[in-house]
């Protein structure tokens, strides 16, 4: 079993190699999916969060209001570093129950497992993966993705990019970078030499 920890920041292309990876068999982790787990109703991590941000962070069916949620810590580092300390130690520890669970099960083969996380590094995900792939675009598409995608403003466009860790300071990290300034084939193309790779040192190391 590999464990690859796929990252990179808002609107460079993540999301496409970690469907293609899951579309060739690789059993992938979504981090954001678990943070949503994580805060449902009636959960520790979403109690944490209305003590300290009160009860007007719930919206009418008493679900974590993300989107209100983002606008009290966007600029707000003091109230960010509270909410990361509520969620990341339990987002931690539910990723690595579902990697124990996955190694448990095919711990004697060549499977793929992928941590798919923004966050890889900056919650020291990484420590505890094989490999780091780190997905990069140039800054001025990544600024045009994002506008597009969420309908906002370059200036809050730029605001996002920046409240996140540099883009060249992830690739420091990487043991393979996915440059996506392409096609979609273009990128596709990284993605499936990188798994060629992997699996012939897997079958070399082990033989």
């Amino acid at each position: 079993m590999i464990t690859i920890g796929l990252t990179g920041n808002i609107s460079c292309g993540k999301s496409t190699v970690s469907r293609y990876l899951a579309d060739i068999g690789a059993t992938i982790i979504d981090a954001d999916l678990v943070s949503r787990d994580i805060v449902q109703p009636g959960t520790p991590a979403l109690r944490d969060i209305i003590d300290y941000f009160g009860p007007d962070v719930l919206d009418s069916n008493g679900y974590l209001d993300r989107k209100q949620l983002g606008t009290l810590v966007f600029t707000n580092p003091k109230a960010m570093a509270v909410l990361n300390s509520i969620t990341h130690p339990r987002i931690i520890e539910a990723i690595e129950h579902k990697k124990r669970e996955h190694a448990a099960k095919f711990k004697n083969s060549n499977s793929v497992l992928v941590i798919d996380a923004p966050l890889l590094i900056e919650t020291g995900l990484h420590k505890s993966v094989d490999e780091i792939w780190v997905v990069t675009i140039d800054p001025h598409q990544q600024i045009k993705r994002l506008m597009q995608r969420d309908g906002i403003s370059e200036i809050e466009a730029q605001k996002k990019v920046a409240a996140q860790m540099p883009q060249q300071e992830k690739a420091k990290y990487a043991h393979r970078t996915i440059d996506n300034n392409g096609t979609p084939t273009e990128t596709i193309t990284q993605v499936k030499q990188h798994v060629k790779s992997i699996l012939g040192l897997e079958q070399e190391s082990s033989s």
